[in-house]
């Protein structure tokens, strides 16, 4: 236990004074910080502050959609009617916004019988916000003149047009009904299984790696001097480990941090408010430490058996498979928590760390399905760990030699 601990002292302590853990846990959230407040810097007034000109045969559809357009507080659009409207009036218009008069020209042509015509011309080809409000105010108005034209007074037919909002909420195990939200809940559930893949896949690559370049330079056959090969690894995992806790303790503060600014303010509020439970909170480490030693483990396992870091390269596709299978499961784990494939997810081990962190997004599951979830983790660690130092303990100290399948199955039969 001493050496095994001395060993994860000299790991953690060596990663944590290193530059490049001081750049990239510090270096993160700052580039974070300065990302979020350059986007929702240039994001003010987006798409606003338009001269536009409305050229229609329709006088009164033109005048509901200039209505529309006046409406929308974010758009502080300037809006010209032309109606009813000649070709003469729309090359005109053209003219106009190729000098740079206008911003743009909505022209709308209607026929008895058919749909409206319309198009939209202006020198930007990738303002889509200003095409998103034009093609909205143009609906509205198409709806509400046919209301209005049926005896419907205005400000009826502009609530009708409006529609109405879905207010979503949950009814809890203790009966409980809170309010929710599928969009929060889905980004939720994404963010946390990016972290927790992320910080599992880079901290087990880690040991990998670390395991190659002593390999290479034979310091192991000093370290055996007073080490067992078990003490050797664990050590190596829990110091490497130790250092994935403190960068995400220090990213969740800095991220905490950030989240009061009025920048984030402003963007995760209403609809986009995110919240963790208590429950979320708790199993989020456990799940990282779970999720990290079986990922490290079985890293270790194949860094053991390989002669170069390029080798090793070459196995990490099959290594991350389970990540890549994890992702492409979100929308079916988001949707349905509960499904079939959510629940068997959930449970096999090398997704469960992040299927389960999913599925708490939108539902809670039961408590033996996450009692379940850590018993078949644990088991499942046990096992490569043992498959791991059996390989390690041989590995380390082969050199020049390739193993193949036969080679490793001696290696771990032995005693």
């Amino acid at each position: 236990m001493r050496n095994m601990l001395l060993i994860a002292r000299r790991e953690y302590l060596e990663a944590v004074r290193g530059r490049a853990f001081k750049m990239t846990t510090f270096g993160v959230p700052a580039v974070f910080a300065a990302v979020l407040g350059v986007g929702y810097l240039s994001s003010l007034g987006l798409g606003s502050n338009k001269h536009l000109a409305v050229a229609a045969s329709d006088p009164i559809l033109a005048a509901e959609v200039r209505q529309q357009l006046l409406g929308d507080k974010n758009a502080k659009a300037k809006v010209d009617v032309i109606a009813p409207a000649t070709e003469s009036d729309r090359a005109a218009l053209i003219g106009k916004v190729q000098a740079r008069s206008l911003d743009g020209m909505l022209s709308v042509e209607t026929q008895p019988g058919q749909s409206p015509a319309v198009t939209y011309t202006s020198q930007s080809s990738g303002d889509f916000i200003t095409t998103a409000r034009l093609r909205s105010a143009v609906d509205h108005a198409l709806l509400d003149a046919h209301l209005t034209s049926g005896g419907m007074t205005h400000a009826d037919a502009d609530k009708l047009v409006d529609g109405v909002s879905i207010e979503t909420f949950q009814v809890r195990k203790d009966g409980s009904i809170v309010k929710s939200n599928a969009q929060a809940s889905f980004w939720k559930g994404y963010v946390m299984a990016i972290l927790l893949s992320m910080t599992t896949m880079i901290y087990g690559m880690n040991v990998a790696r670390s395991i190659i370049q002593e390999k290479t330079s034979r310091i192991f056959e000093v370290m055996l001097a007073i080490a067992s090969p078990g003490d050797l690894l664990a050590g190596k995992l829990v110091g490497v480990g130790a250092v994935g806790l403190t960068q995400i303790a220090i990213w969740l503060v800095a991220g905490a941090a950030i989240l009061i600014t009025p920048f984030a303010a402003a963007l995760l509020t209403g609809d986009l408010a995110i919240h963790f439970s208590w429950i979320e909170a708790i199993l989020f480490p456990v799940y990282f430490l779970l999720g990290y030693l079986f990922y490290s483990s079985l890293f270790a396992g194949l860094a053991a058996s390989c002669e170069t870091e390029q080798e090793l390269q070459m196995y990490m596709p099959l290594a991350a498979a389970p990540t890549w299978l994890s992702f492409s499961l979100i929308l079916v784990v988001i949707n349905d928590s509960n499904s079939l494939w959510s629940v068997t997810a959930s449970l096999f081990p090398p997704t469960a760390p992040v299927i389960m962190f999913m599925r708490m997004a939108s539902q809670i599951p039961p408590a033996w399905q996450i009692i379940a979830s850590l018993s078949l983790l644990l088991i499942s660690i046990r096992a490569t760990l043992w498959i791991s130092t059996r390989l390690y303990r041989v590995g380390i100290l082969m050199y020049g030699k390739r193993a193949t399948l036969p080679e490793l199955l001696r290696w771990l039969r032995y005693s």
